[in-house]
């Protein structure tokens, strides 16, 4: 009889793993935008939300400020404050290269040689004033904006589009305002 169970669990187990997989596999990939002009998308942003992230554990007020290095790569240089808006400042420099050189849209970031992120362009407004930021495994995901402050509908606009697209934004932490 135990035997019997626990063959029974076990198969109830594979059969909901297969079953998620399953579903999880039907899901679009993701896409990132068709164009960017990274002259135009170079300077300072500020994250509004992000899905949590062990490296920015306790981090609000952050910003982002890219910069055009000559050999075709981008400085990243993000700033964040722990805990309230008046916590010490935590800063971070990376570089991110360009992994699809015809959309330039698909980056690949480090902080840390040799370990890199993805960091697509997932939506980008045409100008420059709000953009959606994530991964094509759907576990990274960001709102930055060239203000401290986005309209909520534009914020519940961009949340509601990726949601539906399959990122799994419950757990999104907003981070602004801060100046």
């Amino acid at each position: 009889m135990k035997i019997r169970m626990l063959i029974c669990a076990i198969l109830l187990t594979l059969s909901t793993e297969t079953s998620w997989g399953m579903a999880k596999k039907q899901l679009p990939p993701v896409e990132a935008v068709k164009n960017v002009d990274l002259s135009l998308y170079a300077g300072k942003w500020y994250e509004i939300a992000r899905l949590p992230k062990i490296f920015e554990k306790n981090c609000v007020g952050v910003t982002a400020e890219y910069a055009l290095r000559s050999d075709g790569r981008v400085d990243v240089f993000n700033t964040c404050r722990k805990k309230t808006c008046e916590g010490r400042s935590k800063q971070a420099h990376g570089i991110a290269r360009v992994v699809d050189t015809q959309t330039r849209s698909k980056l690949k970031v480090s902080f840390f040689w040799p370990f890199e992120g993805d960091y697509w362009i997932l939506d980008l407004q045409p100008n420059y004033r709000y953009v959606a930021v994530g991964s094509p495994d759907r576990k990274s995901f960001w709102i930055l904006s060239r203000t401290p402050t986005l309209p909520e509908q534009v914020t519940d606009s961009l949340i509601s589009h990726f949601e539906a697209r399959g990122f799994d934004l419950s757990q999104l932490e907003r981070t602004q305002p801060c100046e």
